[in-house]
């Protein structure tokens, strides 16, 4: 018998994406709220005893593992339901490639933007502004593998959204984007669950 999955997450963080696509999953699993700052779990323990690594997201699964890092999480949870995965014979592998790029050449870039000075913050304000003109250009569709919604949707609308609220104006097509996974229920339920609804 396997205990309930539980993922710990930080509200509006990155692990907003992983909630987002459990819930497109359709899997069972509890929420554990986590305080950034201090790494104290809502109701009790702290973060470091569930991952070393202190941050979120982590994902207790059934049997007691755990798995860390928006990249794998979304990948297992593709795997576990297919329908969050590309087609073909590459489409796993494109999966992980988009998701690469997401953490790499996005998601690193938001501390160091928030902690740069004005100079430095400029330069890295740039490089986003880079990618997501480069993302801008090359959606041709709904979502970024075609007309059904998938793990790296969630990751990017995560990014695009967190993009948005630290001012930067986003190239069309990426605002109406962003407002149709808003839309999804998963991402609504997800919202509401972390208590950032709007």
């Amino acid at each position: 018998m396997t205990d309930a999955m539980t993922l710990y997450t930080a509200p509006g963080f990155s692990s907003l994406a992983d909630h987002i696509a459990m819930l497109e999953a359709g899997l069972e699993f509890d929420v554990a709220k986590v305080d950034i700052a201090t790494k104290a779990i809502e109701g009790g323990g702290n973060l470091a005893d569930v991952s070393p690594k202190g941050y979120v997201p982590a994902l207790r699964l059934g049997d007691g593992e755990v798995l860390t890092e928006n990249v794998a999480i979304l990948t297992w949870v593709a795997d576990q339901a297919p329908d969050l995965a590309p087609k073909g014979r590459m489409g796993r592998y494109r999966l992980l490639e988009t998701l690469g790029f997401i953490a790499a050449e996005i998601h690193k870039r938001f501390p160091a933007y928030l902690a740069a000075s004005d100079d430095a913050q400029q330069a890295i304000g740039q490089q986003l502004e880079h990618w997501f003109r480069y993302l801008a250009d090359g959606m041709k569709h709904d979502y970024l593998f075609g007309d059904t919604f998938s793990a790296a949707d969630a990751y990017l609308f995560v990014m695009l959204r967190s993009a948005a609220q630290l001012g930067f104006t986003l190239p069309d097509p990426l605002p109406d984007y962003v407002a149709r996974i808003e839309q999804r229920p998963a991402t609504q339920s997800a919202l509401q669950r972390e208590g950032i609804a709007q």
